[in-house]
């Protein structure tokens, strides 16, 4: 399956923490990855953002892909506190091979994702043809559209 990861660090050494995200996803499978894009932070004062978007291509499941990427943040460090706190690493699962998904603890494709610029702006770098399932919109056409969150 192929996903699409969103990544973001605001504490410490937030290109390493990315680094690191990258390293574990490669453990995954062939990854691709975009340029890091600094952003203002959504939700309460706290430092800038440096965000950056991946696909991982391996065979694991939604859920067990989730699972990792919860193991790659506690590597980097995540302390889970506030919902728009600060954190050392974030790895978001956005979408999976153009399909929908959901469980009690995962939606795919993430929820927000159309109104979210620091996703869109690294992803279309990317995955710009991608069409996210539910919005029949490319991630390109979201990019263009999204007003929301700089």
């Amino acid at each position: 399956m192929r996903y699409a990861l969103g990544l973001g660090s605001n504490l410490g050494d937030r290109v390493g923490y990315l680094r690191m995200a990258e390293e574990g996803l490669r453990e995954l499978g062939p990854v691709v990855v975009s340029s890091y894009h600094e952003t203002e932070p959504v939700g309460p004062p706290q430092p800038m953002y440096l965000n950056a978007a991946a696909i991982v291509e391996c065979e694991l499941e939604p859920e067990a892909m989730h699972a990792c990427c919860r193991e790659i943040e506690a590597r980097g460090e995540r302390v889970r506190g506030d919902k728009w706190g600060p954190r050392t690493l974030d790895v978001d699962l956005l979408l999976c091979d153009g399909v929908a998904f959901e469980s009690e603890t995962l939606r795919i494709p993430h929820p927000g994702i159309a109104e979210r610029m620091f996703v869109l702006a690294p992803l279309v770098e990317i995955a710009p043809h991608w069409v996210v399932p539910g919005l029949f919109r490319t991630v390109r056409e979201l990019h263009e559209a999204c007003h929301v969150h700089p």
